[in-house]
Parts: C-alpha cells; structure tokens; sequence
C-alpha cells in the first residue's frame, strides 16, 4: 500500500469519528462553510447537518461526479469540480472544514491566512509536521518564522490526533486536526512591516538575532537564534524597529513578498509532480 497518492490524500473511513471531530468545531447552523478535497463526501454528509451553506470542492472527475449523484440536489450544498487555490475566496463570513491533500497543505493555509478576507475560523486535517510548523511553540520546542509572522492574527491549535487506522489509505505520519481561529483583534498594526521585519531577521546568515539585525539596531538585549524568541520578544523588537529612521526601516522593505513569491515557484514545481497511478493506491 503506498501513502503517496496523486493529491496526497488520506481518506478517513469512519462516519462516527467524522461526527465526533465536526461537533469539536464551532460551526453552526448560521455558517457558510468551505471544504477542500471533499473526496467520497464522509465529511460533506456530516457538515451538511451542521452547517447553514456548503461550498465543497472537490478537483477530481472520478470524485466529483461521485458527489453529485450522492448529493443530487441538496439546496445547501453547492460542488465545485476545481482547484479552490485559484477560487474566489467568499467576501462575507465563512469557515472552513477539510481533510486537505498533504501536498498543498502550505499553500492553502497561507491562501487562508494570507486572504483579504480570511475564514473566522478553519479546521484542517493535516500532517503534525505541518501543523508543527505553522503553530510553533509550544507544539514544537522552537518557533518558525511562519509561525511568529503569523501569530498577531491567528491562533493555532491542534484539538485533536488519529491514529493511523483512521485512514485509507494507512498514513505513515502523524495526522492531527489544526484548528485555526482568527484574533478579534490583531496584535500588531502594521502587517506590511511586520512581515517584512521577521522575514529580514530569520534569514540573516548569522547565528544569533543581535548579529542578524546589526545593520538596522544596534542594542538589542539578547544573543537567542530567532527560533529560540517567543512572540512577546518579536513584538519588543518590533516596537523598537518601528522607532527607527526611514532609511533604516527600508533595508527590510519587501523582504516578505520575495520569500513567498521564491516559495511560490518551488510549490508549483512540487504540485505538478503527479503519480497517474494514484486512484489503485487507494485500496
């Protein structure tokens, strides 16, 4: 059996831990709600009682036409046959439920986050890795630079962990649900600059964040690597970078959207990479 399948997907297999994990989130007969790779619909079905309207996508013909015959009909429900990456995320409320194809996990929790308008709230089943990555301490015992640029807008949570005989088929990582819930109110104002600074910082070829930021300030109170800072001293370290001149603040301007855009490529190399083989390794 072999876990890596075209959209590496895992299929859970049991309607009763489907029920289970639905009734952890906060979604509610008022809520529109997203899913990302509904596959053979065992979450649809659960979320259509819980929800007030669904959005299910689902990129996969085989899947799809399977979903409209199970679903035909049903006014709540509306299937997509496309790539939600490049679907216009909705303008009003909304939230989001899906066990997500492991190769885009990073794509499609960036696309939320990074939105104009991003979810109140989303529930995703991914890797633990993933899921270690964009949460940081205290999942993991250091903190990502993902994580802290993400941290003033958004909680991450994992509420809950399967085990493998959850899935079809049988993954040979850890697989938790990731809750993500969106701040009433940011902890930090300007986002642009943000960004831009913790993204300059991680990426210094230095050892520790006194030498890395050097160029722009010149006392800063500690020796740590960048992993080693929890979010209350980013926001020190911000808050006296925001005190600097003009000339000084722009070495980091557009540091940020150079890194996504650099990530960006290597993701799409990364999604073309496909096992035509995929629909037999599921069983």
């Amino acid at each position: 059996m072999r876990n890596k399948i075209k959209y590496s997907q895992n299929f859970l297999k049991n309607p009763e831990l489907v029920a289970e994990i639905v009734d952890l989130s906060g979604i509610s007969k008022d809520d529109l709600v997203l899913e990302i790779g509904a596959g053979e619909g065992i979450i649809t079905e659960k979320l259509l009682k819980k929800a007030k309207k669904i959005i299910a996508f689902e990129i996969d013909k085989f899947f799809f036409d399977k979903l409209s015959k199970k679903f035909r009909n049903n006014p709540i429900l509306t299937l997509k046959n496309e790539n939600f990456l490049n679907f216009p995320l909705p303008t009003s409320l909304y939230k989001v439920f899906s066990n997500i194809p492991f190769n885009i996990t990073s794509e499609i929790i960036k696309r939320l986050t990074f939105a104009k308008n991003p979810p109140e709230e989303s529930y995703l089943i991914v890797q633990k890795e993933a899921a270690t990555k964009f949460t940081g301490k205290p999942l993991d015992s250091k903190n990502t630079q993902i994580s802290i640029v993400l941290y003033p807008w958004f909680e991450f949570k994992v509420i809950h962990k399967f085990v493998a005989n959850d899935f079809i088929p049988k993954p040979n990582v850890d697989i938790v649900l990731l809750e993500i819930k969106k701040r009433e109110k940011p902890l930090v104002e300007n986002r642009n600059k943000y960004q831009d600074f913790i993204t300059y910082a991680f990426n210094q070829p230095k050892p520790n964040i006194a030498e890395g930021l050097n160029k722009i300030m010149q006392i800063i109170p500690t020796n740590k690597r960048p992993s080693e800072l929890n979010f209350e001293d980013w926001a020190l370290l911000f808050e006296q970078f925001l005190k600097l001149p003009p000339e000084k603040q722009s070495i980091v301007a557009g540091s940020f959207t150079k890194q996504q855009k650099d990530q960006e490529k290597i993701e799409k190399i990364h999604r073309t990479r496909v096992d035509k083989n995929w629909r037999e390794n599921r069983n």
